[in-house]
Parts: structure tokens; sequence; C-alpha cells
């Protein structure tokens, strides 16, 4: 199996996919055209990326590609619609880089209450101005709201809490049981939220749902002065409120991610909130440690190993949920060739879509039960085909989904 890594990755990844017996091509400055053609001219059936974009017109070049492993949580970067439509799966690393990336946020959020980067920019400009900065508000007993929590949400909400902080959670998928579970308020409303909270730090997945999700509502009822930090993605936010409510409110922002980043990893910045003053802002490196990193190659070759040994796929994201099959045939029958050719034939002939099917068999391989999903009902006739034209066929059931 020929694994095409196109950016950069840990040497213990890249060992790692050698020992499964892989053949790995490391080409960590690939994008554009040129990663089409490299997927054309080797074939290769596996790539991992982490930054890199992968498109359709990349994927119709790689023919021979059938999984896209993304080195990090995030898959915003790959076309989910287009590998879905060319039967390419999709595969991430939830969770591995959860650690880092709070500890990121907390940075930011006691540098925002300290004025570290202010304060270091006077002291190498020579200026002494204990009078100014010695004025801080402190983190003990103020109000942390979590947009979001997931993995890094979590994280960062166990780390607010041993500061002494008072947490509130909001996420669509947060149980008041689960928020029980981690000491924290679920709140129903962004907005309420934001009234709440001195402190706000954001922990969504950038997807068509949280686009923009923080708009200018959300940012007119922060309270003045507060703090926000985002380290997810910068495209959930609308920068346009942001920068106002900065520059009226007097909002304080932490960020590692921008509306306009460089696509590289050099080149000009030039994003409007990221300029103004007293922003603190990092280099989109939130997953940006040894022992985020380190997890996460580990991670790709877990996928990679699964899926080379049984063709199952960890942590797939672009697999279907449930399938639009309304019928299912069960097809007991003797482990012979020829046998599920037949289903499948009589169902061709009858218009019938497969929609999802499974085979297993029994111990010592004489028998075999094949659950074959259809996308509509065959008629009596099909049955009777399907069950009167091999004598291997044991028995057929048919039901509803």
């Amino acid at each position: 199996m020929k694994v095409l890594v196109a950016d950069v990755f840990e040497a213990a990844g890249l060992s790692g996919l050698s020992s499964l017996g892989c053949e790995v091509l490391y080409e960590p400055k690939l994008e554009g055209e040129a990663l089409g053609r490299r997927l054309a001219e080797t074939g290769a059936e596996v790539l991992v990326v982490r930054s890199t974009k992968v498109t359709a017109a990349q994927m119709d070049e790689g023919r021979g590609l059938a999984l896209v492993v993304r080195a990090g949580a995030g898959v915003n970067t790959i076309d989910l619609a287009a590998a879905s439509a060319r039967a390419i799966a999709v595969s991430n690393c939830p969770g591995k880089n959860a650690v880092a990336v709070a500890e990121l946020a907390w940075a930011l959020i006691l540098a925002l209450d300290r004025r570290l980067v202010a304060q270091t920019n006077d002291l190498k400009a020579g200026t002494w101005n204990k009078a100014e900065y010695a004025k801080a508000r402190g983190i003990a007993g103020q109000v942390l709201g979590v947009v979001g929590l997931g993995a890094i949400g979590r994280e960062v909400a166990v780390r607010g809490q041993a500061f002494g902080m008072k947490v509130l959670g909001w996420s669509p998928s947060l149980t008041p049981q689960a928020a029980a579970g981690l000491g924290v308020e679920k709140v129903d409303d962004l907005r309420s939220l934001a009234g709440r909270s001195d402190v706000v730090t954001v922990h969504v997945a950038l997807k068509k749902e949280t686009r923009g999700l923080l708009d200018a509502a959300f940012f007119h009822a922060l309270k003045p002065g507060a703090s926000f930090v985002n380290t997810s993605r910068g495209e959930v936010v609308n920068a346009a409120s942001l920068r106002e409510a900065i520059e009226t409110k007097g909002i304080r922002a932490g960020l590692d991610v921008f509306e306009r980043e460089p696509s590289g990893g050099t080149g000009t910045f030039d994003d409007p909130v990221g300029l103004l003053p007293g922003v603190v802002g990092t280099h989109h490196v939130g997953a940006s440690t040894d022992q985020a990193q380190n997890a996460i190659a580990a991670e790709v070759v877990r996928i990679v190993s699964t899926y080379k040994a049984s063709g199952l796929i960890p942590n797939a994201v672009n697999l279907c949920d449930r399938s639009p099959a309304s019928w299912l045939l069960t097809v007991r029958h003797r482990d012979r060739v020829g046998v599920l050719a037949h289903v499948f034939s009589a169902l061709k002939d009858a218009g019938i879509n497969v929609q999802q099917t499974e085979n297993v068999v029994f111990d010592g391989a004489e028998a075999a039960t094949a659950r074959v999903q259809l996308d509509s009902e065959p008629g009596a006739d099909v049955v009777d085909r399907i069950r009167l034209g091999c004598p291997d066929i044991l028995s057929i059931g048919l039901k509803p989904l």
C-alpha cells in the first residue's frame, strides 16, 4: 500500500507507517496542482495531510485514492462532498491535540488579564511603568464561558475550575447530565453566555452551522472589557463585529486563528483584527506541541493500520449515518462461490439498488448470512427467483426498515 504524506509529519509517524509494510512517500511541500499530479503518478491509496487543501480536482487525479487522513481534528480543508461522491473516505484524529490547544487558550487568557505582551514591549523599549501594569482584575472568582464542549472545551473548562472560576458551557450536543458531570452550567443561548461571562473562549469545529456563529448580537451582549479568546477557526467569528467590539467596548482579544491567514508556514500577515492595538495573537499554533503532534502521528498510524488490515476506517467523518435503504433482505446460505452474485443479479434485473451489505460467515466457513439493505421492496417474484434459482440458499427473510 502506498501512503503519500503531503505535509510536515513526525518522524515517529513515518517510521510507524513504514513498519506496517506501507511504501511511504514523504513530500511535505505538495499542494495545488502538484499534489494532484503526484497522486496520479504514484497511485497512492492513502493521503495524509495537515493543513494542505484537498480538492475535487486533486481527487480526480488520484484514481487509486481511497482514504484521506487529516493529521489533526478539523477537516474543513478537505472537500468532503467531493470525497463522498468519489467513495473516498476521510478520517481525522479528534481529541489528540486537546490538551495542547487548551494550554494555549489559557496562555492567551492569562496574557490578556495581565497584559503580558504590552508589558514586555514596554520593557524592550526601555520603559518601566509599574504604576500602569499593576492594575489587573485577576481570574479567580470570575465567570468563564466556553463555546463548544468537545474534547478541547472540556480541557479548558477543567483548567478554569482549577483557577477558581465559575464555568458556563454552550454546545449543541451538551446535555444537562453531561454538563453536571463536568461541573459546568449549561447555557442554551449564546447571547446569555456572552452577557454573563468575564472571559469567553471558543472551541467549535468549522462547518456550515458554525460559520459566522459568533455574530453582531453575540458581541453586543459581551460585557465591556471582557476577554475573548479564539483558538478554533477564524471563520466562526464575524470579524467586523469582533473588531467593532474591540474598538468600542474595550474587549480584549487573544487570537490564534484569523479570518485572513497566510496559506503557508510563512508569509505576510494583514488581518485587520489581528493588527489592532491590544490584540494578543499567535500563529495558528494551538496544536503545535511535541506531545500533541506525536499523539496525532500515532493515531494516523493506527488509522492506516486498521484500514490496511481490515478495510475498516477509524474516525471516518463522511460515511452515511443512515443509508436511504427502506428494506432489509436477509439471505442464509451455504458459503459457496456465486451465491451472492446470484442474489445481486436478481436485484439488478429488478432495478433494485443495494445500499449496504454485509456477509457474516459462521465457524467452519460452511454457511453464512448476508444482510442486504435495499432502496425498494422486491416483489414476490424477485424473492422467488432468488430462493429457487440457487440450491445453496437456505432461507430468505424480508422486512421494512
